[in-house]
């Protein structure tokens, strides 16, 4: 089995040379964008035309070995499916959803949509009828490549998608879908579509945690916006023997962006696990197996791995870098993976429209617990007040990023007046609270939605969730703002607790003791609930609109 072996790495290592100190690391980087660029060249054809054994994608299936699918084997399968396309009417500038799970076929068709110069559209399978029809219909999608699960999802939608023309399934045809193994198996070659790094190439829905999902769409640059501070926050990857793994879905920006398509840019195989609900046992088994270097783990996956007993003395454990984003990880996240992991969790912070942007990465000396660190290599982020004056050292306000920028969408779909209004000037805005000290370092706050006013006090809930998260009997926690006719708002906990756990009114007064002792009198939740389980996006995000709708 070939791959994991250092990548040619070229003009990359132009784009970000290994050096060791962030300030000189910033100084000596430039954007080199190239005249021609295309996703499809990028994460397969620079490996397969001389490497075609070089592995890209490992599948790790219940009770079975890693199975390993080439390069080579992904330029073959991707002409073969984008000519299948071609010929039955998909060309450039359509769009076209992959609704799979993590695996060969997901970059396969990745690979093949960019080969015509479509539009890729991740679509998660957890997705329900409604939410799957607003996006196929908001963006006229055209085909759609899914598994008999997606077929199922299809079906259940109330009204059909006007424009969707072409069902692809991997599990075989069924109805009007067309059989993935049988359209392969017609051969052929996808026709030659020259593009150059501005073209739309993926369209990825916003996790619609404040209201309807908007498509964000993105040129082809947005893979190379990603790969400095990919390569940074993972230790200047790629080195011998290292293997990515994350367990979100590639539908979502952070595991598609944040680890799949930039490791296989970098010639550095990527495990796949299509598992539908996220197991904290079955992955530390999955790292010692699949012998996994490198792991992108959003904070959510991390709290819960952090209720396994003792992982370094059950599991053999190879990690050499892991990067967390999606929400704030917290101070107790990252002391946790430093005293059971061994390691320093590098933390990233963006959106779906601007993506690794801010960074922390222990190997060129920034790393602070509670702060997600500082602007990755190419990027220039600022903090502006209500007024739009740039704020002073420690004093709160708005992550905004300087246009233009690789990373940076071209726009929401057919919304031009959303997209105005995400800008301020020649600044990108984030909705996003945070505060940023004298040295540059970033500490999230929270989004302008979720910041709870009580008391005249302003309070991010992000830094009482990381608190809560301390307590022995709670497993994840969710902190909002509740309706209150004295203080404007009193904060609200919504704590999920570790199992075997009993919830009763001890235990309340416990955790507003325990969060009040170690905040503040401001700070503690006056009320706490019980929850099953916490409502999450497919990306693990906490949907907090639906806990202040239960109020």
């Amino acid at each position: 089995m070939s791959g994991g072996g250092p990548a040619r790495l070229g003009e990359d290592a132009v784009l970000l040379p290994e050096i060791r100190d962030y300030d000189r690391l910033r100084a000596a980087f430039d954007w080199n964008l190239p005249a021609r660029f295309s996703i499809a060249e990028a994460i397969c054809d620079r490996w397969a035309i001389d490497e075609p054994d070089r592995v890209a994608v490992l599948v790790k299936r219940p009770g079975e070995a890693l199975v390993p699918t080439t390069y080579g084997e992904i330029r073959t399968a991707s002409h073969a499916l984008a000519a299948g396309l071609a010929a039955r009417g998909v060309v450039r500038g359509d769009r076209v959803g992959v609704m799979l799970p993590q695996g060969a076929e997901a970059i396969v068709a990745h690979v093949a949509i960019s080969r015509l110069g479509a539009i890729a559209m991740p679509l998660a399978l957890a997705f329900g009828p409604d939410a799957l029809a607003h996006r196929l219909t908001d963006s006229a999608a055209k085909a759609v490549v899914t598994t008999a699960g997606g077929l199922e999802r299809l079906a259940g939608m109330e009204t059909p998608a006007p424009a969707l023309e072409i069902v692809v399934s991997v599990d075989g045809a069924s109805g009007d879908a067309l059989g993935y193994d049988a359209l392969l198996a017609e051969g052929g070659t996808a026709p030659e579509v020259e593009l150059g790094p501005e073209a739309p190439a993926l369209m990825i829905y916003t996790s619609g945690t404040t209201g309807a999902a908007k498509g964000a769409l993105h040129a082809g640059r947005v893979l190379i916006g990603h790969l400095p501070g990919f390569r940074m926050t993972h230790d200047f990857l790629p080195r011998a023997g290292d293997r990515a793994w994350t367990p979100a879905d590639w539908a979502w920006a952070g595991g598609l962006l944040n680890l799949a398509m930039p490791a296989l840019h970098y010639g550095v195989p990527v495990v796949a696990q299509p598992r539908a609900k996220f197991d904290p046992e079955a992955a530390f088994a999955l790292l010692e197996e699949a012998e996994i270097r490198n792991a992108f783990v959003p904070p959510t996956a991390l709290r819960l791995m952090a209720a396994v007993a003792k992982p370094r003395g059950r599991f053999r454990l190879e990690l050499r870098s892991v990067v967390s984003a999606g929400e704030a990880l917290g101070e107790a996240a990252f002391r946790w993976a430093q005293d059971e992991l061994g390691l320093t969790v590098n933390e990233v912070y963006g959106q779906t429209e601007c993506n690794y942007v801010l960074a922390s990465a222990a190997g060129v000396g920034v790393s602070r617990p509670g702060f997600v660190g500082r602007p990755t290599p190419g990027h220039e982020v600022a903090l502006f007040d209500a007024d739009g004056r740039p704020c002073a050292p420690g004093e709160p306000g708005e992550i905004c990023v300087r246009r233009p920028d690789p990373v940076m969408f071209l726009g929401y779909w057919n919304q031009p007046e959303a997209t105005a209004a995400k800008f301020r000037g020649d600044w990108m805005t984030t909705g996003d609270q945070a505060v940023m000290d004298a040295d540059g370092y970033v500490r999230f706050v929270g989004r302008d939605d979720d910041v709870i006013t009580s008391s005249g006090y302003r309070v991010g809930p992000t830094e009482i969730e990381d608190c809560l998260s301390r307590h022995p009997a709670v497993a994840l926690a969710a902190v909002v703002g509740k309706p209150d006719p004295t203080r404007t708002q009193i904060v609200k906990a919504f704590v999920q607790l570790r199992e075997g756990v009993v919830g009763d009114d001890a235990l309340v007064d416990a955790i507003r003791t325990f969060v009040r002792d170690r905040l503040s009198a401001h700070e503690y939740p006056r009320e706490v609930e019980f929850v099953a389980e916490l409502p999450l996006t497919t990306t693990g995000k906490v949907i907090r609109r639906l806990l202040r709708e239960r109020g």
